[in-house]
């Protein structure tokens, strides 16, 4: 009988940074080709001052064609041709005139020559070193970060909502199989990497055994669970919430390790059901939901103050108090009395664009 030959798959996130370009990408912080040009001609001009500047200081030590002492003009002639790899020809400039001419006009169509054509150059060959060693750097710093699985419709909401709470762009990593999604999360600043979620390494590349929270906005309820359970073996103790689309399987995402489900189709069902009643209802709802203006659903540390007394007798409208990890709602016995270390779940005013 032939032997059978095992395949031992490498773990991506074991590979070097070099592999991994294409696979994790780190939005570009320079999107303006002026800007990047307007950069380089800055260097260009630097190191242009600063070897004149040391030929002048060192000027007895340079002769000139004509046998007159070298002048500042003269220092920064010479090196604008050296610089620019002219050389010496059979021309050679005598008078200041013709050298000033050729330090302003010649020298910038030279150094502008050399920017665009070994510039360019130099930055597509180098452009996968680069994007390596800022997957190192981005690998080695990352850490209580935010991952997004899914940037559909409900990952691009979810990301937005974040977003709106304070949360820093570079604080966020999108992990999809679709590149046109992933194309639209780095063009709105965003880590991402590409890959099933549903596997070990890909989740380790998104750097999830550091994070501080998972959001998983998968299509299906299945993906969900995977990615769950997943997830929650790399990292124990991160906060996992999901989106299912049936109520029969938020046991399963619990058993699986996530901490809060919401069921997209039958909480978007009991919204058009109220809506048909209440319209003003669901508009409320609606403002609850949007930080960005309005009225908002926040969680805030107790004040000392507050330490004692009931949560109606606070300052904000309070909904629950958050105790040990478990949401009491207002009204329950266990949360007659705030005490220290509560969390308190209240309505405060968002912030009018």
């Amino acid at each position: 009988m032939p032997k059978r030959l095992l395949q031992v798959r490498a773990d991506r996130s074991e590979k070097p940074d070099y592999a991994l370009v294409g696979i994790i990408r780190i939005p570009e912080l320079e999107t303006s080709p002026a800007r990047a040009i307007g950069r380089r001609v800055l260097w260009a001009l630097s190191a242009l001052f600063l070897c004149s500047i040391v030929v002048y200081l060192d000027r007895h030590g340079y002769r000139d064609a004509d046998g007159t002492p070298l002048t500042y003009l003269d220092c920064l002639y010479y090196s604008a041709v050296s610089l620019s790899t002219t050389g010496y020809g059979d021309i050679t400039p005598l008078s200041e005139s013709a050298r000033l001419l050729n330090i302003i006009f010649i020298t910038p169509l030279r150094v502008l020559f050399l920017i665009v054509l070994i510039g360019t150059t130099l930055e597509v060959l180098t452009e996968r070193s680069r994007q390596a060693i800022k997957i190192q750097n981005w690998r080695n710093r990352v850490r209580n970060h935010t991952v997004v699985v899914g940037y559909g419709t409900k990952g691009k909401t979810a990301t937005a909502a974040v977003l709106a709470d304070g949360v820093r762009p570079n604080e966020i990593v999108v992990v999809d199989d679709d590149q046109a999604a992933l194309d639209q999360a780095t063009s709105d600043g965003l880590v991402t990497v590409r890959g099933d979620a549903t596997k070990s390494d890909t989740l380790r590349l998104a750097g999830v055994q550091h994070a501080a929270a998972l959001v998983i906005a998968a299509n299906r309820d299945d993906t969900a669970v995977m990615v769950t359970l997943t997830a929650r073996e790399l990292n124990p103790r991160a906060k996992i919430v999901a989106s299912i689309r049936e109520s029969e399987n938020i046991h399963l995402m619990r058993q699986s390790g996530a901490n809060s489900v919401v069921v997209s189709s039958e909480t978007a069902g009991r919204l058009l059901g109220i809506a048909t009643i209440t319209p003003s209802v669901v508009e409320v709802v609606e403002d609850l939901l949007s930080p960005e203006e309005g009225y908002a659903i926040a969680e805030r540390e107790v004040d000392p103050s507050e330490t004692g007394g009931s949560p109606a007798h606070t300052r904000d409208l309070v909904l629950g108090v958050v105790r040990d990890g478990k949401l009491y709602r207002v009204g329950a016995p266990e949360v007659e009395a705030i005490e220290a270390g509560d969390r308190l779940l209240y309505v405060r005013q968002g912030e009018r664009s």
